[in-house]
């Protein structure tokens, strides 16, 4: 997994004959021991620990669950009524499962704001930066087929609008919402694929966690100055220094995790979706999940049903041009003053757009979401590129450890066009 050589060595004869034919351990050591990161990385780069922790949260309570669910449309609501009533902890677990997926994605947005501040996605990081676009993608989907197991209300309106959008792809669209209805509307054979995709999709996240950690290995880690380890000063083993800090940033978090499980469980859910499926009556207002709501804005900005398909889809599929969307030579947004601020009022709108998310799609919503929507795209596709031919960064530290220490040994620091790329090995 590592592009750094290992240096372990088995002790026991055992030990040396297995690692001779299945060299787990040095594989662990060379990767996660050994492997070395740099010195200055701060808490924001404990959220890879806190995402794979809570995945396996994840994984772990959604197979209990699975064994006491029913994916039937008659039974579906009443079963997981048992499993909150009868199953001994089963309240506990399905709040943990429930409140897991909404502290995933408040890892997963603090661990892509992290990287757009710290331009992460930058050479040699790019197939890095879309395996992680990839499994946002497979959470989103997961997260949705989730949302519908409970056969509420909400859950299945939310389902009939969402997979009406495919009908709006020119073609093959009608086809396609056919074969997600298994019919001719939302309804028992729905639940059954949405219940056997919702199980498989998890370990395929994990599958391709797995390529996302190991394409983290082959370049290193980013820093907060965005420049390269260059000697052996610069960098400390990940075991004991950040796994220490890893550690006690996901015990911090279980901490939150928990503050939501036991004292607010049913918060973050919607009042509609304890009421059993109802074809008959409609919802006053259709919303999505929390995490969604920046994307729904954007679909409903748009008037035209398959522009607000595409709209929506772009709005996740331009995060995989921002490699070469972005132009500067410089990584961190702490060393490029001008650009610091637009990143400040991207931040600001994808809030707002959550916001707008939630809110009727009427009046001054629709204006304030399309004039936010348009803001969004600009970002990417204008701010991004002429910025950096425009901004002049701040010299950048020659060193990490200068960075660390404060001081910049060789006067001016590094040319902000000089940035080099490659990752040393020291």
């Amino acid at each position: 997994m590592s592009a750094h050589p290992t240096t372990y060595v088995p002790k026991s004869a055992f030990g040396k004959w297995f690692e001779s034919r299945l060299p787990i351990a040095g594989l662990i050591h060379s990767s996660f021991i050994a492997f070395p990161v740099p010195r200055n990385l701060t808490y924001f780069w404990t959220f890879g620990a806190i995402l794979v922790f809570m995945l396996v949260a994840q994984i772990v309570t959604g197979v209990f669950l699975a064994m006491y669910y029913t994916p039937n449309a008659g039974l579906a609501f009443q079963s997981v009524e048992h499993i909150m009533r009868d199953v001994n902890y089963g309240w506990l677990i399905r709040y943990l499962h429930a409140n897991g997926a909404s502290m995933f994605f408040v890892a997963v947005y603090v661990h892509i704001f992290r990287n757009f501040y710290y331009g992460s996605y930058k050479a040699p990081r790019e197939v890095l930066y879309i395996l992680g676009v990839i499994i946002f993608l497979l959470m989103m989907a997961t997260a949705f087929m989730g949302y519908v197991l409970p056969w509420g209300q909400m859950s299945f309106w939310g389902a009939t609008v969402i997979t009406n959008l495919f009908s709006a792809i020119p073609v093959v669209g009608d086809t396609i919402v056919s074969y997600l209805w298994g019919g001719y509307s939302v309804g028992n054979p729905t639940l059954n694929r949405f219940f056997s995709l919702h199980y498989l999709l998890p370990f395929m996240i994990a599958g391709v966690v797995i390529l996302h950690i190991w394409a983290l290995h082959v370049p290193g880690q980013n820093n907060p100055t965005g420049i390269p380890i260059k000697s052996g000063k610069d960098a400390v083993p990940f075991t004991p220094y950040a796994t220490i800090k890893d550690v006690f940033a996901v015990v911090v978090f279980m901490i939150f995790f928990a503050y939501w499980v036991f004292y607010m469980p049913n918060y973050l859910g919607h009042a509609d979706n304890y009421i059993p499926a109802n074809p008959a009556v409609t919802p006053a207002h259709i919303v999505p999940e929390w995490y969604f709501l920046p994307f729904y804005a954007i679909l409903r900005a748009i008037p035209d049903k398959l522009g607000g398909v595409i709209a929506m889809g772009a709005a996740i599929v331009i995060w995989c041009f921002m490699p070469w969307l972005d132009t500067s030579k410089v990584r961190s947004t702490a060393y490029r003053p001008l650009y610091k601020q637009f990143f400040w009022i991207f931040v600001i709108v994808c809030f707002l757009l959550g916001w707008l998310g939630s809110r009727p799609a009427e009046g001054w919503y629709v204006i304030a979401s399309q004039i936010c929507t348009v803001y969004y795209f600009a970002h990417f596709l204008i701010i991004l590129p002429v910025l950096g031919f425009v901004e002049r960064p701040l010299p950048l530290p020659n060193s990490i450890l200068e960075s660390v220490m404060g001081v910049q040994k060789g006067g001016a620091g590094i040319p902000a066009g000089a940035n080099p790329e490659p990752h040393s090995k020291g």
